[in-house]
């Protein structure tokens, strides 16, 4: 097995944000906590192109590799240059050895 190595510096500050889960009156209520500052290299392709509702969009996502951090997990927010993303799918811990993690990004727009 060859031993991976990351094709970028980690050069970019991103900011995770890990979710706390509370109960009020029977509903649960995602909490996020204040950032994290991590370094990681974020490789954007100029987004993903699909076709919802015979619409065709493209969506602005990224591949982000970083150290690895157990507390990374698909419920996280990450914020790069004050643009909010959400984690698609698991991170994924490159090669089991709990040293590097990479993960695949899609921005969060609309308003509230």
């Amino acid at each position: 097995m060859t031993e991976f190595r990351p094709k970028q510096p980690f050069s970019q500050a991103i900011f995770l944000y890990i979710p706390t889960y509370s109960r009020v009156n029977g509903v649960t209520k995602k909490q996020y906590s204040n950032g994290i500052r991590i370094n990681a290299a974020v490789q954007s392709f100029g987004g993903t192109e699909i076709t919802a509702n015979n619409l065709y969009v493209i969506e602005d996502t990224a591949q982000v590799t970083t150290w690895y951090r157990p507390d990374i997990k698909s419920d996280c927010k990450i914020e790069i240059n004050k643009k909010t993303y959400e984690i698609l799918g698991e991170p994924e811990n490159i090669n089991l050895r709990n040293q590097f993690i990479t993960f695949k990004i899609r921005r969060i727009k609309g308003t509230v």
